[in-house]
């Protein structure tokens, strides 16, 4: 038994080898399409790897489903693309089914015809403006990775990945996300404004002939056999021990709770928040060739895991204290 183990481990080795390898790879094969976004580019793989989804937040303009597209066309995986409006039906993202005449016979049948949520990457644009039920809709498929049409449940796609996008500045006839929905989602990505020299060298690659061919680096099978490495992973107890400190702090309730927290926090972050901090510490550990994440990789991943899941409360709106504000504190007044 023990000689099994020790070729598991062996393997799980050479599996973290190869992952770093093609992360640099997959950064390389971006980067000849989207100039700078590093940051969100790693976060982005962090959490395709840890069975996460993404809601990512940012101005127009700013190439957010350029970036996904990409992302799907150097990992070869299935793309789709919804815009939500608020004349959005959940059949309109499931499926519906339809009426089928056989040519043959005659006899008529229903047909179920699957929606765009049948996909690996999907690209939920603009989710706050479409009503409650049809983000509803969506964000069940988040999470059983399944969907039930007419009693019949169909089972998506592995691996299965949704990126939700938010407009910050246009809020009129939105329906924003309720904070139960949001805990749905592994990191809360803000997309800001390319530097001034990141910005020349947008403007000259789009407005030239340029176009650039992209290298297909993983594919499903791969990405499904990264996220079962993902898993087996080993955490030191006394980095889960600091992640779940962490997220008991931003509980005002709790007796570990810093003032500051008492102070601005309405409520904290639940249990999903320990488990994403220590998924995201273990993906971003393997990522830089790593096999023991350790409490570095927790505090990196601690913004985008917490930033959605912590509510402030009127203080620290009339304080002008944002979640991140409060998440940095956090991590700079450690007990």
């Amino acid at each position: 038994m023990a000689q099994i183990s020790a070729t598991k481990i062996g393997n799980d080795v050479e599996a973290v080898a190869e992952l770093t390898s093609a992360f640099s790879a997959i950064r390389q094969e971006i980067g000849k399409v989207i100039i700078g976004q590093e940051n969100i580019i790693e976060q982005l793989l962090v959490s395709l790897l840890s069975r996460g989804h993404c809601l990512l937040i940012g101005v127009p303009g700013l190439a957010k489903t350029l970036l996904i597209k990409t992302l799907s066309d150097v990992l070869d995986l299935k793309f789709n693309r919804i815009q939500f409006t608020p004349d959005l039906m959940p059949s309109d993202i499931s499926g519906t089914e339809i009426i089928e005449e056989n040519v043959s016979t005659g006899a008529k049948a229903f047909k179920f015809v699957k929606g765009p949520i049948f996909a690996n990457i999907v690209l939920a644009d603009e989710i706050n403006r479409t009503p409650p039920k049809t983000q509803a809709a969506l964000l069940e498929a988040m999470q059983e990775h399944k969907v039930t049409a007419a009693g019949q449940t169909y089972t998506l796609e592995e691996p299965f990945f949704v990126l939700a996008t938010q407009n910050p500045i246009e809020q009129e006839g939105t329906y924003p996300l309720p904070e139960a929905q949001l805990d749905r989602f592994m990191f809360n990505l803000w997309l800001d404004y390319p530097r001034f020299d990141e910005e020349m060298l947008i403007v000259k690659s789009t407005t030239s002939p340029y176009a650039p061919e992209l290298r297909h680096i993983l594919g499903a099978n791969d990405i499904v056999r990264f996220q079962d490495l993902i898993r087996r992973v080993p955490v030191a107890d006394s980095v889960i021990q600091y992640a779940v400190k962490l997220v008991a702090r931003t509980r005002p309730k709790d007796a570990q709770a810093p003032q500051f927290i008492k102070d601005w926090l309405t409520w904290g972050a639940g249990p999903r928040a320990s488990q994403y901090l220590i998924l995201g510490a273990k993906t971003r550990a393997v990522l830089a060739g790593r096999f023991n994440p350790d409490v570095d990789d927790v505090r990196a991943v601690a913004i985008p895991v917490l930033r959605h899941r912590i509510i402030p409360n009127f203080n620290a709106e009339a304080d002008g204290v944002t979640p991140i504000a409060i998440v940095e504190k956090l991590l700079a007044n450690e007990q």
